[in-house]
């Protein structure tokens, strides 16, 4: 790597090991922090099955980030682009589409996937808010055989706190540029054996300069704990969301992503029973219901001087989706054995007309059956084994395995090594979408994108190695993954020939299979120390080296990133923020123009934050914070590579969405 900034931090990253002795070494002899997402067993970090990385609530926070995708940066292996202001695209290790859907994605256990906004995540609409969350644990790599087919790469699971864990009432406001005005605020309640926590926000602001990317997003959340017994405890959480946002360019091929506003309504419903007949047991039962509502439609130009135009035509991607979920889980452990396992069941429905030309997709059931054994082998030597049984209708019957030994050298230093399986989930919007437009005089079919019932889902087998230590000086830490992952039947979107009249300016387009297998082989670690009073320093690394025989395929995935983050508290009163991230040249999602190569450049971005706090008498806690992100030069981080397409053909080479710095100042009060 010659870029200087990445040469920087490496060298700020190793001398750590060189630095004298510090202050804060108390912190070495902290245990390390418990995680319950790998394999659904709480076990310290050094005995998960795999790469973990915890961001603390506090971290988080410490941030001021707005948007909660943007907190990924600073965990490695992670790629990250903010494709406009109110829109975020969120992958590890960068392989996905316009709407990655790698990534398992929890809320307390919750999946957010929603068939509505093509089988991915709304980061904009997730119901949860900074305030809320005790961590996330990032689980890096696959885990199918604890979480299911959306763990294809890894998962990302939000735990927010126990409504009688943190009976803090606040509120905060954001003011700044690109007419930033959020406001949020959380209350607390208490009745007899239950507690609740009533969460409200509104977020506001009129995105990147000169592109159609304003928002306005309102959410709110209700989340009850209730003690019914010594053994039993009942947890509900119900959530809203709505929002109104600016979507497309002013510049697009017969205005196929056109400018226009948006709207999107969430609603979710999660009760979870817990039930804990002794102190090595417990058994849980949950069920949740999402559903989505968008409106998103517009009209497609046809200019004169080309076959059947002057004329319009209605772009109607207005859609409603629904996920119901019941899960069954147990859990036994011993001094030296733990397990579980559990089954599932779910069902998906979308009903999406425009997408779907010849009909809506059946509803998407799907049965699971898991387990996950822990055992200590001996004192230093920990094994973990686990599989899933993966049903989806229409599908075959697939089994995810995995197998980890991770030995514990010293006493703060851990090997691992393990291998693992993956079934991408189903792919219904790729398998039997086909869209049609229709010229409205003369029924003429314009674009015709076509299904593919014989689309299979995509497997993973990854193997890796893993480094896990701890060290006196600076209280530092390293977390090191060797891995190399290989993707077969990946789904992309390639031209295909078809009777529609633009054939010759607009290509028809089809999802398949990929002919060879994708293979990602590399290296990524997290070097964590204090190097004096009241600082953490955060430094994130991964290079990947890709092979698929697709070069748009390869150009999908950045060859490295790399973050840095400082927190440090001054004084009690004062405290800042800083961050750093560097992203190699990344085409991104696959766009409307299938089949035309466009890379982003590298680029480097710094976000930082500074900020005022102090407490009353009664330990009330009050800040101001002035907060930045997007500084630096000016770039593009995930284009459409339709619009930039055109935009050349016009002339004109420069970036369509290239991000905007903002400035806010934000208040917050406990009452």
């Amino acid at each position: 790597m010659t870029q200087p900034l990445q040469c920087c931090l490496l060298g700020l990253a190793l001398s750590v090991f060189a630095a004298p002795v510090s202050a804060g070494e108390e912190v070495w002899f902290e245990d390390l922090p418990t995680v319950l997402t790998a394999s659904r067993l709480p076990q310290p970090l050094n005995e998960a099955p795999g790469a973990v990385t915890v961001i603390e609530g506090e971290l988080i926070r410490a941030t001021g980030y707005r948007d909660l995708a943007r907190i990924f940066r600073l965990v490695p292996g992670m790629q990250i682009g903010q494709e406009r202001g109110n829109s975020y695209w969120v992958t590890y290790h960068g392989l996905g589409a316009n709407f990655p859907s790698e990534l398992q994605v929890l809320v307390d256990g919750r999946s957010v996937y929603s068939m509505a906004n093509f089988g991915g995540v709304d980061w904009t609409t997730l119901p949860v808010s900074p305030e809320e969350i005790d961590r996330i644990e990032v689980v890096r790599g696959p885990n199918a055989v604890t979480y299911g087919a959306n763990a294809f790469m890894g998962v990302i699971n939000i735990i927010t706190y126990h409504t009688a864990q943190n009976p803090i009432d606040r509120v905060r406001s954001n003011l700044g540029s690109a007419q930033v005005h959020d406001f949020e605020g959380l209350k607390h309640l208490k009745a007899g054996p239950a507690t609740f926590q009533l969460a409200a926000s509104t977020k506001r602001d009129t995105g990147f300069d000169n592109l159609h990317d304003g928002r306005r997003v309102n959410v709110g959340s209700l989340r009850s704990d209730w003690r019914v017994s010594n053994q039993d405890e009942l947890m509900l959480r119900l959530a809203a969301s709505s929002a109104l946002r600016g979507e497309g360019y002013e510049n697009s091929l017969f205005n196929s992503v056109g400018p226009r506003d948006a709207s999107a309504q969430a609603q979710s419903l999660h009760l979870k029973w817990t039930r804990t007949p002794a102190a090595n047991a417990e058994m849980l039962v949950q069920f949740y219901h999402n559903q989505e509502r968008n409106r998103d439609a517009w009209i497609a130009t046809v200019p004169a001087g080309v076959p059947y135009g002057p004329t319009g035509a209605a772009v109607n991607r207005d859609r409603k989706g629904t996920r119901d979920q019941l899960e069954f889980q147990s859990r036994l452990s011993s001094a030296a054995r733990q397990t579980v396992w559990g089954a599932e069941a779910r069902r998906d429905t979308v009903d999406f007309p425009f997408m779907y030309a010849a009909g809506n997709p059946e509803p998407t059931d799907l049965y699971r059956l898991f387990g996950n054994l822990d055992e200590h082998l001996t004192r230093d030597l920990h094994l973990n084994l686990g599989a899933a049984l993966e049903k989806y209708r229409g599908e075959p019957t697939h089994i995810a395995p995995r197998a980890f030994l991770n030995w514990q050298v010293q006493p703060m230093q851990t090997l691992r090594a393990g291998a693992s399986r993956a079934w991408a989930q189903r792919p219904t919007f790729e398998k039997e979408g086909e869209t049609r437009v229709i010229d409205p005089l003369t029924g003429t079919l314009l674009v015709h994108h076509l299904a593919n019932p014989d689309l299979r889902q995509a497997r993973i087998d990854s193997i890796e190695l893993g480094y896990l230590g701890r060290f006196k000086p600076m209280a530092s830490s390293l977390d090191v993954r060797l891995f190399r992952e290989r993707v077969r039947d990946f789904i992309v979107r390639n031209p295909v020939s078809s009777t529609a009249a633009l054939e010759p300016w607009m290509s028809s387009l089809q999802y398949q299979n990929l002919a060879s297998p994708i293979t990602l082989q590399g290296v990524e670690y997290q070097l964590r120390f204090k190097p004096w009073k009241e600082a953490d320093i955060i430094f994130n690394h991964t290079l990947i080296h890709r092979h698929s025989g697709d070069a748009q395929v390869d150009d999908r995935i950045a060859p490295y990133t790399a973050s840095l983050a400082w927190q440090q508290r001054w004084t009690r009163q004062w405290s800042s923020m800083f961050s750093a991230v560097r992203v190699g040249p990344m085409a991104g999602a696959d766009g409307i123009a299938t089949g035309t190569p466009y890379v982003t450049k590298a680029y480097t971005s710094f976000d930082a934050r500074i900020a005022w706090n102090a407490r009353t008498e009664s330990g009330r806690k009050y800040e101001i914070a002035l907060n930045a992100i997007n500084l630096g030069k000016r770039h593009q981080e995930i284009p459409d590579r339709g619009v930039q397409v055109y935009r050349a053909y016009l002339g004109d080479d420069t970036p369509a969405n290239a991000v905007t710095p903002t400035v806010y100042v934000s208040l917050s009060a406990d009452f």
